[in-house]
């Protein structure tokens, strides 16, 4: 299924085109999936009795838990893309259906998840320093949040599996249809009932549920390399070895990130409510604008994998440089847009002066970072797309995590201020791309690809 109903054809045809088709769906999918935190953030901040201060520090405390929990199973889903792309590549359908039907049964293992962290979630709330007063909005968010849990991973898995055939607008429609429910639900439960960070948290969960539940009666009717039945629904060995081996690595490496973003977040917690209100406002931000370039890394392993798994290895170079390319240029874009209009943006999630002034400081230090994380999601990108996961995985988790705990361990101690924490930021990004540059240098994957095919020619 190398041609998709999208018209993206990713085994021929032009990458300049097909790169971005694929892209920028993926992209606004993510938008609208952070769009729901930008309203949030926005109904919190706007219709809040305290002025929104409170409840965007709450909503913004637990933000680095919830995403520790999700990106391991996040990175799990791209394995599964990775695999069902190279056997769709090999013209193995039944191999892909298999996988496909293994990805659907891991995402459910998130009922687990959910059962132990609403166990821990009070104690683990406690060791993040968090204001005591927004202690308990945050605990009462997040709880209700990770009911949702088992959903979230659903539709991740149930996105890769469709983006895996270059089917990319399926999971757009699903978030495009969610976030307007989103809309409705924020507005009844935060601005008519009151409910506060609790109301968004529950208006979240909703909308998982409804897009996850779109996307799996669309799986059912899907093409047959894809299309799910209930009744084949079960964790096939060979699948599940290539998915762990694929995308536990990148699993890790989100997991660990996001525990060097808690013990940032820590950081910021103990520098007061007001300062963590600002950090909340600007990270919605960030979210959106981080969906549009790491869309383009996604393209690039989907189209790495299906053209590594059809022996089209000169095509797999072409994706990566044209990759990293268009997606330069839309990050340089977006940086300039952004900084420029940064506090007119801000000015939509709360009208205090001070904690706008502190959000802005955020985003002058980490919006031009970008360009270094645009070229080591790429590069990763590429890597995975060969079934490379290990080595970008740790090299992301020394240059990202590494710095990042010694920051908050080392340096923010000496000086504890807010500007000093997001120095972090700039300092890791660049040591990742340095030594994901190094990684691709070392590996060669295209030529070491080729060499069996030499051998026995």
């Amino acid at each position: 299924m190398a041609q998709s109903s999208t018209n993206i054809n990713i085994l021929h045809g032009s990458l300049w085109r097909d790169i971005p088709l694929f892209a920028l769906p993926v992209a606004i999918t993510g938008i609208l999936e952070q769009l729901s935190n930008l309203i949030d953030t926005l109904m919190v901040g706007r219709f809040s009795p305290d002025g929104g201060t409170l409840g965007m520090a709450a909503v913004g405390s637990t933000t680095p838990i919830a995403t520790l929990l999700i990106m391991l199973f996040v990175g799990l889903s791209l394995g599964a893309n990775v695999t069902i792309a190279h056997a769709v590549g090999a013209g193995n359908r039944d191999r892909a259906n298999r996988c496909a039907h293994t990805a659907v049964v891991l995402a459910l293992l998130g009922v687990v998840v959910t059962i132990l962290m609403e166990i821990a979630s009070r104690p683990v709330m406690q060791c993040l320093s968090v204001p005591p007063e927004i202690f308990n909005d945050a605990l009462v968010y997040l709880r209700v949040y990770l009911l949702g849990i088992p959903a979230i991973l659903l539709f991740n898995f149930e996105a890769a599996i469709f983006r895996s055939v270059g089917v990319t607008r399926m999971p757009l429609m699903a978030l495009a249809i969610s976030t307007a429910l989103n809309v409705v639900l924020d507005g009844i439960f935060v601005a008519f009932l009151g409910w506060g960070a609790a109301g968004v948290a529950l208006a979240t969960v909703l909308c998982y549920i409804v897009s996850s539940g779109f996307l799996f009666t669309r799986l059912l009717k899907a093409d047959e390399a894809i299309r799910i039945d209930p009744r084949r629904l079960r964790i096939d060995r060979e699948s599940v070895t290539k998915i762990v081996r694929i995308g536990l690595p990148a699993g890790i490496q989100g997991s660990v990130f996001s525990l060097a973003n808690i013990l940032i977040q820590t950081c910021i917690n103990s520098l007061g409510a007001q300062v963590v209100a600002a950090s909340s406002a600007a990270l919605a931000l960030e979210f959106v604008c981080y969906s549009l370039l790491n869309s383009f890394s996604q393209a690039c392993t989907t189209f790495v994998g299906q053209n590594s798994g059809a022996s089209n290895l000169g095509r797999c170079k072409k994706a990566l440089k044209v990759a990293l390319i268009e997606d330069a240029i839309i990050t340089i874009v977006m940086i300039v847009l952004v900084v420029w209009q940064g506090r007119t943006i801000l000015a939509l999630f709360s009208s205090d002066a001070e904690v706008l002034d502190i959000a802005y400081v955020r985003v002058c230090m980490l919006f031009p970072a970008y360009v270094f994380s645009m070229a080591y999601e790429n590069m990763s990108g590429y890597l995975r797309g060969f079934g490379i996961s290990a080595l970008p995985s740790a090299l992301t988790a020394i240059g990202v995590c590494g710095t990042r705990f010694f920051w908050a361990l080392a340096v923010f101690p000496v000086h504890p201020t807010f500007a000093t924490v997001m120095v972090a930021y700039p300092v890791s990004f660049c040591t990742t791309a340095l030594l994901i540059a190094g990684a691709l240098v070392y590996c060669k994957p295209a030529q070491q690809a080729m060499r069996p095919k030499t051998a026995t020619s």
